[in-house]
Formats: structure tokens, C-alpha cells, sequence
């Protein structure tokens, strides 16, 4: 059955503020909004600034949330997201948001949930501990943590999102949104919520960029990012002390480009036309690599090369931002504004809900009438 909405283009897309946002957030799907938000092709947007669920796993440091609510909005307009186009908005100012996420609960077993590969890996980088039998006292799994999947599913379908762009360890989320929706509707009889589809970058090494340590994705809490708002020269330390080939000691040794960051970083930031300007001796990355394979290209050059790549990219986002951060009171109302177009988009699917479900008590007086013929009815005869 297609939702009534369905026509609508809509994208809803997001980040938690625990931090401000690095590469990996950049190319696994800021790049891509504003792509798509300059495209013309969507009816509406919504950036979603995830503080409720940021706070699954900051619980004990709700500052840190706090604080990094216009560190992420200034990340968002400084790398070219529209106010006039999109709406950021914030997730704990949207009632609606709650009240979907409590229904869809019931539409969802803990078993189902349990097996989410995206709360196991997450679970399993913060440290929770899942087991039944840990004491009240141990550091085990907050519920709120565990239905992440619920309130993600909530935020999508409150806004009625077709499209979601999103790095490659969102699908499971995704999938479970589309899961929520086919039963809301089966068990409601009704086209309220709209399955969503997720947009996933193409390049395959942008969907989940690794670390600068190259042990893991890019990630705040290893410590192994370059940050939106890195300046120029935190960005040269973290570029020329990147993991490379450790086995490529001296220049004319055979070196290996798989699970060397340098070169994974360029496949996901350079332009074939970068190279005639910065690194002449090759056409193109493939030529790069096939002289570092065979021996005789450094990781110096490598990286002073990725280096200026990176640069190219990084320094109008930077001003942009010291832009932005000199009229931050602007930034407030941004939000402000963002947040009160949600409220009223989500509201109204809160509605339809509500409706849905005939818990709408108060929209009309049926009920009143619901329980007359119930009553004359258990009374015949």
C-alpha cells in the first residue's frame, strides 16, 4: 500500500552532538545533503541535530551535549548547508518524536532489536555490557541506548523521509525504520507512514572512512579524526602522522596501498584534475599507486600531496564557519526557526497517528457514541 505522501520528496538526515564533525561525517553524507539540497529535487529537508539520542550514552554529561549544539549547526552551514533551503532543527524540542518513539515500541521485540548489527557494534565501542546478569550497580545496557533503533525510526517517519543519506553502517537502522512502517500500517489498516530508502555515497571508500590510525572507522571517541574545524596546522600534524605502509621503509622498497590511510584518503577526496596541479608526475591516482607498488615514491611526498588535496577542500569550509561564528546569535535563530518548521511537519503525522490507532480521543466526540452502541449492544437481550 503507498502512503498518501508518498509523491513528496523528502529527506531527513542527521548527526548526534557529542563533538564537532570530522571527515568521516563529510563524505559519509554532509557532502551529499548539500549536494541534494542544492539539486532543486526535493520538496523539503530536515537536518536533525540528535541530542535526545545523544544522550543514551552521555547520560551522567548532559553538557557535553549541550555544548556541542552549535559546534555541530556551525559544521552544518560552514561545509554549505542552506538555512533557506533546509531546516536544522533539534531532537529533544519535538515532542512528536517522543510520542512515536513509545508507540512504535510495541511493534518491536527485544529479540529483534537485540539483533541489530549497528547496536552490537556500538554496544560493543562503548563498552556496554548486554549480559542479564549484571547487577543493578555494573555498567550495563541503557534501555534507551538499546531502543535506539525505535526512536531513529520515529525521527524518520515523523517527517515522512523518502530518502535518508547516510553512511553504509546505517542500513540496519534503516531497514528496521522500513520493518516499523509496513507493520504500523498492516496492523492500523492504513497509508500513514512512508517506507524510507537510504542514499549511500557511491564511492565505496567514502561509506565508512577508517581512522587516520587506520585501525577503525573514523571515530570522536578513538581519537583518530581530522575535524570540519581543524585548523591548518593540526590538519598537517594528523595528514604527515598518518599510518601508511610499514613495511615501505625506504623510498625505493615495493610499497602496499591497501590499508595505507594516505592512499585511502586520497581515493576519497581526490580529483583527477588536482594532480596536473599539485603532483604532475602522474595523470591520475591509479599511476600514483602503481610507482608507490613497485618502489621508488615516498610517503613524504605521498602526504604532502594528500596534504594540499585536503587543504583545497578544508579552507573555504573554515571560512565559512569564522563566518558564522562571528554572528552566532544568527546561528540561534537558525535553530529556532529550523526546530518550530519540525514541530509543526511532525505534529501533524503525530496526528494521523494518533488517528490511525483511534486513540484521537478528543478530536471529536465518537467516542462517546463508540461506547453507547457498545453498551446497548452487551445488553441486548
Amino acid at each position: 500500500m503507498e502512503a498518501k505522501d508518498a509523491k513528496k520528496k523528502i529527506i531527513l538526515t542527521g548527526d548526534r552532538p557529542t563533538g564537532k564533525l570530522h571527515l568521516g561525517h563529510y563524505v559519509g553524507s554532509l557532502r551529499r545533503r548539500v549536494e541534494l539540497q542544492n539539486s532543486g529535487k526535493f520538496d523539503d529537508i530536515y537536518i536533525l541535530i540528535a541530542d535526545d539520542q545523544a544522550l543514551t550514552d552521555n547520560w551522567d554529561n548532559p553538557k557535553k551535549i549541550r555544548d556541542n549544539i552549535i559546534e555541530v549547526t556551525l559544521d552544518y552551514l560552514s561545509a554549505g548547508i542552506d538555512p533557506d533551503k533546509s531546516h536544522i532543527c533539534i531532537q529533544s524540542a519535538i515532542p512528536a518524536l517522543h510520542s512515536l518513539t513509545f508507540y512504535y515500541m510495541n511493534l518491536v521485540t527485544t529479540q529483534r532489536l537485540s539483533r541489530n548489527p549497528t547496536v552490537k557494534s556500538e554496544m560493543k565501542m562503548r563498552g556496554f555490557n548486554d549480559n542479564e546478569n549484571v547487577n543493578d550497580n555494573e555498567a550495563g545496557l541503557p534501555a534507551g541506548f538499546f531502543t535506539y533503533p525505535v526512536s531513529q525510526a520515529a525521527d524518520i517517519t515523523a517527517f515522512k523521509a523518502t530518502t535518508v543519506p547516510a553512511g553504509e553502517d546505517q542500513m540496519p537502522m534503516i531497514e528496521q525504520t522500513r520493518e516499523i512502517v509496513q507493520r504500523f500500517n498492516q496492523t492500523y489498516n492504513c497509508d500513514v507512514l512512508v517506507k524510507p530508502e537510504i542514499l549511500i555515497p557511491e564511492n565505496a571508500t567514502q561509506r565508512r572512512l577508517p581512522g587516520t590510525d587506520g585501525k577503525a572507522k573514523m571515530s570522536k571517541s578513538l581519537g583518530n579524526c581530522i575535524y570540519l574545524s581543524d585548523d591548518a596546522k593540526t590538519v598537517k600534524t594528523k595528514v604527515m602522522g598518518m599510518y601508511t605502509d610499514p613495511t615501505h621503509i625506504n623510498i625505493e622498497d615495493p610499497g602496499h596501498v591497501d590499508g595505507n590511510m594516505v592512499f585511502t584518503y586520497l581515493d576519497a577526496f581526490s580529483r583527477e584534475d588536482q594532480f596536473a596541479e599539485y603532483m604532475p608526475d602522474y595523470k591520475n591516482l591509479d599511476e600514483m599507486k602503481e610507482h608507490y607498488t613497485r618502489g621508488g615514491l615516498g610517503d613524504v611526498k605521498c602526504k604532502k600531496f594528500l596534504l594540499k588535496v585536503m587543504e583545497e577542500m578544508l579552507e573555504p569550509i573554515r571560512a565559512e564557519r569564522a563566518r558564522w561564528e562571528a554572528n552566532i546569535s544568527d546561528v540561534y535563530d537558525i535553530l529556532e526557526s529550523g526546530t518550530k518548521a519540525a514541530r509543526e511537519t511532525t505534529e501533524a503525522t503525530l496526528a494521523e497517528v494518533r488517528a490511525a490507532m483511534r486513540i484521537n480521543y478528543f478530536d471529536d466526540r465518537s467516542i462517546i457514541k463508540d461506547w453507547d452502541e457498545w453498551v446497548h449492544g452487551n445488553h441486548v437481550g
